[in-house]
């Protein structure tokens, strides 16, 4: 589209109003986090702010540091005349490791006419524990006493191995079975003779440490504490161990009180048992806990998992991230863990081998049920589609089967209400496709996973899975009836079923809504699918495998950080990745990597340049989207390892190793890449990774880095260009869509001077480019490109402006593209861009297009200062509007525009104390606009 600038109206939001221009501080954070943080050594420190008032900004700001209860003051800043106003250092602060308190703080800000602000609210912040290594890691059985097999090989066809098989059946059953844990303490003064006093010692602050692997619930006097599932975050638990910290001061009572530790296997002991990708144990479930309460008068009093505690079975008989899990409701033991409880039948714990990890506390947001969903549509089976179902799905199905359409695909597990006679038991078997039959298909995603819940027959029963998760939209219920059918056969009743959505609890942070339907909905579908995926680390499918398969991290990076809040997560996996890194610094395809891949044809799935470069590309994309640069200054040591082990592996500048780009679009099943060579997607991300390493270099002062590896970068890209351009035709590779795309993204497309030194050609970028656009148009305006090769087709079409190509590409209902997914019925995003193909129906790697919405349609960037924005957005196609929001570190961009009768209209908000930069439709030079709220518009 072409315009010319109309005119500019600008629109003021309230009169000047005087002190501060109102400004109001409304959120505060330690480490970018909200709530009771935990923080390792000195934090950084945050605030937002609103104002009424056009304009504002901040021109000081004045902190202050207490401990929370006692008042010492901690730290005084002063008033300092800045304008940051996120990750503002307190170095020089009095922070104690280890101090039995919280910290509070505050903050005032002075705004651009030096008027002062209200002092804020007090947040809060907690030095992490070194003292809860002091605990026993306790349980029913130890390590060596269970006789695990050691190793992370245990997959595919090395499982069917008769001495693995055999090695396997003889670990102690006690080892997977899932425990309680109970001790009780005394709150206040203890006994005196035989009678119980109540103390009138106040409790001001107590403090919960709770590791429980591989996951655990707590709960403390009978209740749960926290919402979370899955706790804690998985991780390697040979190198990180990760712990929870609670505020528990409203749930102690003065007297005796009950703590309660429900153990489950998790990734920490995948002993199989039924469905399994893989098979690996660090050990027996386990337990380390610490407890602190301080008083009032100053004292405090410790609990920590010791001798003294007892366990005993829990009613979950079976248990596996892989399988499911089954619980047996008669044997409950009521009020296990409360006080006044009998446990003389219990038995004493065993104290066990510590992990090898690192004790680390979680930053990261928890797992939750963050949404639940209903029946949309009930099925009965009738006698003939149980009997071919029974032999289609390889298990009997019982008569009494019906297939419940929930509506949306997810992980999660279901959650029932049932009601019925002690003994009588439910199976639930859940997936994301139907059989002919139209039972619950789980032949593409791991079978057999279900769950089987067993009655007490005490009234109405509430139950769902806590240690198990799968990906389904359906669910088989067999030996139940829902609540006003017909029952001849006197079944248990479920009075309500529930889909629980689970995924991490990292905060949205974004909207998007355009008069297009199609990209309106592929939004919607990747979200759905981003969040099955986004548990403790980004998986690659919430069913079949659950791994952190490492290039959807950076390929997608953009449109995960214009979505979701991952100031937190983001460092977790980057602790994720480093843990996995090889001694020799080799980056495996997954982190954590629990299985090595090896064996014939595995070799691509064990390390590929496009998947281990997360490690060097991520942390500049967490860089670029908040300003901390403190990521890629922690990592620079694994960074430049990783780049001096692919020098290793490449010969004469060229790697040929990887999966290349995985999934790539044809007349054929998609799997390896097929479109385009391996060695030249390979070599393209070595080059990458170079670069990024050369920008750390820079930012680290390392001056020897700088030199050498701008040289390597020179060697690895006049080796692209001799092994892969033919000049004649200006085609790299193939002439496929990824192979012209990759060099234009990165800007290889140089050519060597009469030194041999390469430099920038303009005249080559432009044939390539042709070249690129011409081959999308031959195909349809259709992508051929996969996994990989998405990002840098859509992004490097984007740069040189052709935002039509790209609308046309996927505005249809055909495939590849997300309308057809759309008119297939998926609900999540799914692995192949014809779903029909099989494999798996909620994977969000083909996700890539949320970054052209956010960063093109929308037009919102960040720029180097980061409190500055680019706002430039593209009206394309036959869009009419677009509306969306971006919550940053400083607060919330509003943008909103439309385009109609031949007039563009841009409304927008800035966050306080930033700028935004405005590139109108058609004008090269953009208007520089303060915090507030205005209007722009521009006519063709």
């Amino acid at each position: 589209m072409n315009f010319r600038n109309y005119f500019l109206l600008i629109l003021f939001c309230l009169p000047c109003i005087v002190q501060a221009k109102s400004i109001t501080i409304i959120r505060l954070t330690c480490e970018m986090q909200e709530g009771l943080v935990v923080v390792e050594g000195s934090p950084r420190l945050g605030w937002v702010m609103e104002s009424p008032e056009n304009g504002t900004r901040q021109s000081a700001y004045e902190i202050d540091i207490r401990e929370a209860f006692t008042g010492r003051s901690v730290w005084n800043s002063g008033k300092v005349y800045s304008t940051q106003s996120q990750l503002v250092s307190i170095e020089g602060a009095d922070i104690r490791p280890d101090n039995l308190f919280n910290y509070s703080w505050r903050v005032r800000v002075w705004d651009e006419t030096d008027a002062p602000s209200e002092w804020s609210r007090e947040a809060k912040f907690r030095s992490a524990s070194s003292r809860l290594s002091e605990g026993k890691w306790i349980g029913a059985i130890t390590r060596q006493n269970a006789h695990l097999p050691e190793g992370r090989k245990f997959h595919g066809g090395e499982l069917k191995k008769p001495e693995v098989k055999a090695a396997w059946e003889a670990v102690d059953t006690l080892a997977k079975k899932s425990i309680c844990l109970r001790r009780t303490f005394q709150v206040g003064d203890r006994t005196e003779g035989n009678t119980n006093r109540q103390s009138g010692k106040k409790i001001v602050e107590a403090t919960a440490y709770v590791c429980g692997l591989g996951f655990y619930e707590f709960s403390l006097n009978g209740k749960k504490v926290g919402n979370s599932e899955f706790a804690p975050l998985w991780s390697d638990y040979d190198k990180t161990v990760y712990y929870n910290t609670y505020d528990v001061t409203e749930q102690l009572r003065h007297g005796e009180n009950a703590v309660g530790i429900l153990l489950g296997n998790g990734f920490y002991n995948v002993q199989g048992g039924r469905y399994r990708k893989l098979q690996i144990s660090f050990g027996p479930p386990t337990l380390l806990f610490e407890l602190v309460i301080n008083y009032e008068d100053g004292t405090s009093t410790t609990l920590r998992s010791d001798n003294d505690w007892k366990y005993d079975f829990s009613p979950v008989t079976f248990n596996c991230i892989y399988g499911g899990e089954d619980y047996d409701a008669r044997r409950e033991q009521k009020g296990w863990n409360q006080v006044g409880f009998d446990d003389s039948h219990w038995r004493p714990v065993v104290i066990q081998e510590a992990p090898k990890g690192i004790l680390r506390p979680q930053t990261a947001p928890p797992v939750k049920i963050m949404e639940r969903y209903d029946i949309q549509k009930v099925t009965k089976l009738n006698a003939e589609q149980v009997a071919s179902a029974s032999k289609s799905t390889k298990r009997t199905v019982d008569p009494s089967a019906f297939v419940l359409d929930m509506g949306q695909n997810l992980a999660g597990f279901p959650e029932i209400i049932v009601r019925g006679k002690r003994g009588q038991k439910v199976t639930l078997l859940v997936a994301e496709a139907l059989t002919d039959e139209g039972a619950c298909n789980q032949r593409q995603t791991g079978r057999q996973h279900y769950y089987e819940y067993t009655l007490k027959g005490e009234g109405d029963e509430t139950w769902h899975p806590r240690f198990s998760y799968y990906g389904f939209r359906y669910i088989q219920v067999e030996g139940a009836v829902l609540k006003g059918q017909k029952n001849p056969q006197k079944l248990p009743v479920l009075k309500n079923i529930q889909s629980c959505f689970v995924f991490n609890s990292a905060k949205k942070v974004s909207t998007f809504e355009s008069s297009n339907r199609i990209f309106n909905a592929a939004h919607r579908l990747i979200e759905k699918a981003v969040r099955s995926n986004m548990q403790s680390v980004f998986t690659d499918c919430p069913h079949r495998e659950k791994l952190g398969w490492l290039e959807q991290v950076h390929l997608n990076g953009p449109g995960l950080l214009y979505n979701y809040d991952l100031t937190a997560y983001a460092p977790q996996i980057m602790q994720n990745m480093a843990d996995a890194q090889h001694a020799n610094g080799a980056m495996p395809t997954t982190a954590p990597e629990y299985v090595v891949f090896e064996g014939p044809g595995m070799d691509a799935f064990a390390e590929s340049p496009e998947w281990g470069g997360s490690l060097v590309i991520f942390p500049f994309m967490y860089y670029e989207t908040y300003g901390d640069d403190s990521l890629i200054k922690k990592y620079y040591p694994n960074m430049r390892r990783y780049v001096d082990y692919l020098k290793t592996r490449a010969e004469m500048g060229i790697l040929s190793f990887g999966l290349g780009d995985w999934y790539d679009y044809g007349d054929f099943r998609a799997g390896f890449s097929r479109n385009t060579p391996v060695p030249l997607v390979a070599t393209a991300h070595y080059y990458m990774t170079v670069m990024y390493l050369i920008k750390a270099a820079k930012m680290v002062g390392n001056d020897f880095d700088i030199h050498y590896y701008t040289s390597l970068a020179h060697e690895i890209l006049a080796a692209f260009n001799k092994c892969f351009l033919n000049k004649e035709t200006a085609q790299y590779g193939t002439g496929s869509q990824c192979s012209n795309a990759l060099p234009l993204f990165l800007q290889m497309t140089q050519d060597s001077d009469e030194q041999g030194s390469y430099q920038p050609d303009a005249k080559l970028d432009e044939k390539v480019l042709m070249n690129l656009i011409k081959d999308v148009e031959a195909h349809g305006n259709r992508l051929t490109t996969g996994d990989v090769g998405n990002r840098y087709l859509i992004q490097t079409l984007a740069r040189n402006g052709q935002h039509e190509l790209i609308y046309k590409m996927f505005n249809h209902e055909e495939a590849p593209g997300y309308g057809f997914q759309l008119k297939f019925g998926a609900t999540t995003l799914t692995e192949q861009w014809d779903p029909r193909q099989g494999s798996s129906w909620n994977h969000f790697m083909m996700g890539q297009i949320d970054e052209w919405f956010f960063n093109s349609l929308v037009g919102i960037r960040p720029s180097t200062t980061y409190q500055k924005f680019i706002i430039a957005p593209q009206p394309v196609g036959d869009l009419k509007y677009v509306k969306a929001s971006y919550e940053t570190l400083y607060g919330t961009i509003v943008v909103d525009w439309t385009s109609q009768n031949g007039t563009f209209t841009l409304n927008i908000s800035v966050p306080v104390n930033t700028t935004a930069v405005v590139y109108l439709p058609g004008e090269k030079e953009p208007k520089e606009i303060q915090s507030g709220t205005y209007q722009l518009v521009c006519a063709k």
